[in-house]
């Protein structure tokens, strides 16, 4: 179930924004840690300190840069106040100084009255609002889980769908046997970036692990070295196992293109009968090299199809042809 996760300014800061180069300082406003944050887009508008409200978004977080500084300094202290009272009394999780940029105190009374907590980063604007944007973009994205197995293949991320029991780890497993790495098993988070990106991780408590039947749980970390797994990758292909059906017309040829939605967004799907004496691992592996192919312009069923009806149109042609040539030796046979 496709799930929207919320962020206070307060779990801004827990979650350690130091870790991708944003350190971030709480300097007043203490007491409004607890409001929410509902849009990854920053908004950095000056023109909020000259009265112009109007373009002030709600929820999202308000940055002061080198330019807003040097404005409220060229104004009065009365003058000053003025604006920013009025722009801390929007609705605003929070304010964020770049640049290390020294704060006035009209600013920091403020925001301790309108308990809107004021940030302060040494990290220069332009490089703040990028990095704040994509923590923002990560932390508010849509999400879901999915019981599958996601891998790396080839450098593809293939996701392997199916009931239970039907051999998902046992093929994933193989995979990882034959140099690919795992990503996640049994359970993948699935988080939409952007309007056309899914990236997959596995939860923190079962990363690098495995279950297997008759084997138990295995830590492939361990057992394969770290090259073998990996802690995210976009999702680009979904493989669903199915359990073989002599009733069923499965695809021969692959001239039509499937698809699997996820939160929205449709990725290519492939379905894989299971049945005895094939090699799941395997054709895992050549579908994944195959999609890769057709991601740069090859895709061979059309290909084959195309070179068909063109050997079939040259045909025609030239029987067409051999048709009219004894059509003319008939009516010269006639004349004489």
């Amino acid at each position: 179930m496709a799930q929207s996760n919320q962020i206070t300014v307060g779990s801004l800061l827990a979650s350690r924004p130091d870790a991708i180069g944003l350190p971030l300082e709480l300097l007043a406003g203490s007491g409004g840690l607890d409001r929410p944050i509902t849009s990854p887009h920053v908004q950095k508008t000056g023109l909020a300190l000259a009265g112009f409200h109007e373009y002030l978004k709600p929820g999202r977080v308000l940055i002061f840069g080198e330019s807003e500084m040097r404005y409220l300094e060229s104004q009065e202290a009365a003058a000053r106040g003025q604006a920013i009272h009025l722009a801390l009394s929007m609705d605003l999780p929070c304010v964020v100084v770049t640049s290390g940029s020294t704060v006035p105190p009209e600013l920091l009374f403020e925001a301790e009255w309108a308990r809107r907590p004021v940030l302060r980063t040494s990290v220069a604007t332009p490089h703040a609002i990028a990095k704040l944007s994509a923590l923002l973009e990560d932390a508010l994205s849509e999400r879901t889980l999915l019981h599958a197995v996601l891998l790396d293949v080839l450098g593809l991320g293939v996701l392997i769908t199916g009931e239970s029991g039907i051999g998902k780890s046992e093929s994933a497993l193989d995979l990882i046997v034959r140099g690919h790495r795992l990503v996640a098993d049994d359970t993948v988070e699935i988080r939409r970036r952007s309007e056309t990106m899914l990236v997959g991780t596995c939860p923190e408590l079962t990363r690098y692990h495995m279950e297997l039947r008759g084997l138990g749980i295995i830590n492939l970390k361990e057992l394969f070295g770290v090259a073998s797994t990996r802690t995210a990758k976009r999702i680009e292909l979904v493989v669903q196992l199915e359990r073989w059906d002599p009733s069923r017309e499965y695809e021969r040829l692959g001239l039509d293109d499937q698809f699997f939605t996820i939160l929205g967004l449709p990725v290519p799907l492939i379905h894989m009968p299971v049945a005895p004496g094939r090699n799941i691992a395997i054709l895992v592996e050549v579908a994944a090299r195959n999609q890769l192919l057709k991601t740069r312009g090859h895709h061979a069923a059309l290909s084959l199809s195309a070179r068909l009806e063109e050997q079939l149109r040259r045909a025609a042609v030239g029987a067409a042809a051999g048709l009219d040539d004894e059509s003319d030796e008939e009516e010269e046979g006639g004349l004489g």
